[in-house]
Order: structure tokens, then sequence, then C-alpha cells
């Protein structure tokens, strides 16, 4: 087709414009009816019944129970021999550690030669005595016959005074030989306390500990020289017995009492061991107002004294209706749950108890079964409509 000129397009223009302006404006249509709102998605959980843990979380130290250190009671000796070492486990009475005894040894030789030399004083002395009694008794017999012939006057005085120092004298050697003999005696008596002693101390070169346990720690070496300033050789836990000696503050230090469970976590430990409380202090600290607490422990490979450890105490437990923590509005005065029924909220204030492992007891006001919103905090109002879903892992678990 041959193209258009210029005019031919001008007029095809004017033609069709009165065609344009002249035709009638289609009415507008009227707007679509507005659909209604859809209520918004709220998580909710289920009012459950179930068991809430009130727990307190304490660290501190473990430490024996009952510390026995064992020292050697004599000076000056060589220690020879070393019977047990560091984590072995002693009954009562066994010997740790053995000292040189060859001093004592030489000791009790020339002990002994000191008591038999005492006991030869002591029989010489019985000798003596013998002797002077049977001295006296002549003495006393001649002084006896001279005194009735001097009486008769057949003896002269002077006779009869010499018998009299003959008596006197004969009994002055009795007299005399008789302390002899306690002396002698009163020499063995120290030589043999002297004996007690160097025996005594030469049991005790047996270094033994008064009660089993487990050995904690060894400082004895062979070859050292004990001494009152060598201090214990070794420390011993009685018994084997660790526990946790934990510092807690005086508020919670009220809410425990002996018996109370305990889940002790030792550092490096990845199973914690159970316990129970044994002594709750009756003194804080005026300072750090800190208090003591002792935890019992069994036997356990896990326990190492003077590690660190934490503590889990059970402070109460009970059972029933339970919530999550999150679910439950807490204001100054009130402390509320937003329930959820037949797709509208209701704001119902609550009665709770114990809380603790991120659940808690409500007392009253709620049942076992009714929703609950999940989170508290959100902007809902009684009589809100929502459309209510339990979100996964939401759930009162107990």
């Amino acid at each position: 087709m041959p193209p258009m000129s210029r005019p031919s397009l001008l007029l095809l223009a004017a033609l069709a414009a009165p065609v344009a302006i002249g035709a009638p404006a289609r009415a507008e249509e009227p707007a679509a009816t507005a659909a209604p709102a859809k209520p918004p998605v709220v998580s909710v959980v289920a009012a459950a019944d179930g068991e809430v843990v009130s727990t307190v979380i304490v660290t501190g130290t473990l430490i024996a129970r009952e510390e026995i250190q064992v020292a050697a009671d004599v000076d000056g000796l060589r220690i020879e021999e070393i019977l047990a070492d560091e984590g072995d486990t002693v009954a009562a009475g066994a010997v740790l550690a053995r000292l040189a005894t060859d001093r004592i040894d030489i000791s009790l030789a020339e002990n002994g030669s000191q008591l038999a030399s005492a006991d030869a004083a002591i029989a010489q002395a019985r000798s003596q005595i013998a002797e002077a009694k049977a001295s006296a008794v002549q003495a006393a017999a001649a002084l006896e016959r001279t005194r009735t012939l001097t009486d008769k006057g057949v003896a002269s005085r002077d006779t009869l005074d010499q018998r009299v120092a003959t008596a006197d004298a004969a009994n002055a050697r009795l007299a005399a030989a008789e302390q002899g003999l306690a002396a002698a005696e009163a020499a063995r008596a120290v030589t043999a306390a002297q004996r007690r002693t160097l025996e005594l101390q030469r049991d005790r070169t047996e270094v033994r500990t008064p009660k089993g346990g487990l050995v904690l720690a060894r400082t004895a070496r062979i070859g050292a020289v004990v001494s009152g300033q060598s201090g214990a050789l070794f420390r011993l836990a009685e018994n084997g017995e660790i526990e946790l000696d934990a510092d807690v503050t005086d508020a919670v230090l009220a809410r425990m009492r002996p018996g109370q469970a305990v889940a002790v976590l030792p550092a490096g430990a990845e199973t914690a061991v159970a316990g129970t409380i044994r002594l709750v202090a009756p003194e804080v600290n005026a300072t750090t107002r800190l208090g003591k607490v002792r935890v019992s422990l069994p036997a356990s490979a896990a326990l190492r004294v003077g590690a660190f450890a934490r503590g889990t105490v059970e402070l109460a437990r009970v059972r029933g209706v339970v919530l999550p923590a999150g679910a439950v509005l807490t204001s100054a005065d009130t402390t509320a749950v937003q329930v959820v029924k037949d797709g509208k909220v209701e704001t119902r204030p609550v009665k709770t108890g114990l809380s603790g492992g991120g659940l808690v007891e409500i007392v009253s006001g709620l049942a076992v079964g009714e929703d609950v919103v999940a989170r508290s905090g959100t902007f809902l109002r009684d009589g809100d409509a929502v459309s209510p879903v339990r979100g996964a892992g939401e759930g009162a678990k107990g």
C-alpha cells in the first residue's frame, strides 16, 4: 500500500476527533466490598498438670569432710621407707612410713646395760641389808645380856656402853643398807622409764594413721629428717568423705535445710553427683553476708579435693496446674494470664505459687487444659478475636 500523504493524515484526524469528543464517558464502577479482616494468629499453650521444682545454684570448693594430718611424733630421725601414696585408701592404724631406728636401737642397748647394772645394785643392796640385819640382831642380843649382867653387878658399866654403841652401829648400817636398796630401786625405775620412752619412740618410727581414709597429699620423702617443724607428712580425707563447701547469701541460706537434694557438677565433669545438704551454718559473715553450706557427696572418681564445683539445690517441689513462666503477666498489683476461649481473649487474674525450671505453679484461677496466650505482654485486650495456634515447642511440661 502506497504511503499516505500529509493532507490525508490531517483529514483522518479531523474526522476522528468529533467521535472521541462526543463519546459519552463510562460510568465509574463501584468499589468492591472489603472482605472482613482475619483475626491475628496467636500462639497458645494449654495449662497442664505438672511438677514445679524450685532450685538455686550454689558454687564452692570440694573439701574433705574431716581432714586427718599425720605427722611423725619423734624428732631427728630419717625417713627410711614410704608405704602409702596420694590416692591410696588406707585403713585405721595403717603404717604410712617408717623412720630409721638405728639411733634408738643403740640407746636401747645402752639402756639394757644400765638396767642390768641397776639390777645388780639392787641385789647387792639386798645382800647388805641381810648382813646388816644379822649384825643388828646379834648386837641387840649382846646388849640385852650385858644389861642383865650389869644389873647383877657382874658386868661393868663400860661394857654396857660398848654393847649399846655396837647395837646402834648395827642399826645404822641396816638403815643405810635399806636406803641403798631404795636408791638402787629408784635408779632402776628411772632407767626402766627411760627404756619405755625409747620403746615408745621406736614404736613411733612407724608413722601410722589414727583413722582410715583417702590419702590426699604426701610430703614425706625418703631420706628426709623429721622434726617438730616438718609438719604433716600425710593428709587424708577421713573415710574418703568429700563434700562441697559453698558460700550462699543470707537470703538463700534462710531457705536451705539439711537433707535437701543437691546435684553437684565438679569442674570438668560431664555428669552431676547427687548429694544432700549436711550442714547449714548458724552464722552469716557480717561483712560479706554469706553463710556456709556443706553438701555431703558419695564416693566418686570425679571428686577432687580443692576443685571448683557447682551445685543445684532443690528448695521445693510441688505438683499442680503449671504454665510456662512466659505465659504469666505480672505487674505491680496483679498477676494474670490471657485465656483464649472460643477465639476470644479473656484476661484472667490468677494466683501463682512455686516457680522453677521455666514453669510457674498456678494455685487458682486456671484449670488444666485451658488455652493461654503463650507469650505474655502481647497487645491483646479482653474480647479481641484471635486465631489460636499451638506453636512448636509451646507447652507446659512437668
